[in-house]
């Protein structure tokens, strides 16, 4: 039997004319006899928050108990699989978040930092954690950090008395002075991961005129199918079924 060490980039991508699809972890990634944490293949370190700004019922949030996680609460129970990885941290406070308003609550949570009190241009918070995580490791994906939003906030108008609505509508910031506004339209996030070249413009206007992402790529999916293996192509087409079902449900 011979052994190669060769072995398909993990940075693969299935690529057409303005467009480009990323490609799950593939068994066809990783060298023969090669340990995984030294080849390209090993995992991408992720890294989310998710803030939910109306509050929530902590108790279905919240394990009982301490130590061990034995019994899950309501909201995490799909975590079971992983509970052996799964940290549960409550009973901190964000001192700086106070006296509690919608603006100084928002800007506290990724930053810990207390706004500036201001309805002028002259606002002033601090690096969100969020920012910190993606100049370390945000390098191995395509894009450093991607935020994101359930709804598009007015940028005035619905701000609390003393603080400039970015406060408010930005939980992200690269610097105390620059924070970076999220996006809540589908289709324009879905062309942000997957499309490529020109102004985001020229790219909605692209993805206009063709029917499907999949279907810019068809010939580049051929090609690979051709060198992978069989477990490795089922994983392919369960992965590109799942971006076409994406794909139909933000149309």
């Amino acid at each position: 039997m011979i052994i190669t060490k060769k072995a398909l980039p993990r940075r693969t991508f299935l690529r057409g004319l303005g467009a480009s699809v990323a490609l799950p972890l593939l068994d066809a990634m990783v060298p023969s006899m090669t340990a995984l944490a030294r080849t390209a293949a090993e995992p991408v370190r992720r890294l989310g928050f998710v803030y939910m700004p109306m509050g929530c019922d902590l108790s279905r949030w919240t394990p009982g108990g301490e130590g061990n996680l034995l019994d899950l609460s309501p909201s995490l129970k799909s975590l079971a699989p992983v509970v052996d990885q799964l940290t549960v941290i409550s009973n901190l406070e964000l001192k700086n978040a106070y006296p509690g308003t919608h603006a100084t609550s928002n800007a506290a949570f990724l930053s810990a930092a207390t706004a500036k009190w201001t309805e002028s241009t002259d606002y002033y918070l601090g690096t969100t954690v969020d920012q910190i995580a993606a100049k370390n490791v945000g390098h191995q994906t395509l894009l450093p950090s991607l935020e994101l939003s359930m709804d598009l906030l007015q940028t005035v108008g619905q701000c609390d008395n003393g603080y400039a609505c970015v406060y408010q509508n930005n939980l992200s910031w690269s610097s105390p002075t620059t924070p970076l506004p999220a996006e809540a339209h589908p289709r324009i996030v879905f062309e942000r991961l997957f499309g490529e070249g020109g102004s985001a413009a020229d790219r909605l206007a692209a993805l206009r005129k063709r029917a499907s992402l999949l279907d810019w790529v068809r010939d580049d999916i051929t090609r690979l199918q051709k060198d992978l293996g069989p477990e490795d192509r089922q994983r392919v087409d369960a992965y590109l079924d799942t971006v076409r079902e994406v794909e139909r449900r933000i149309q």
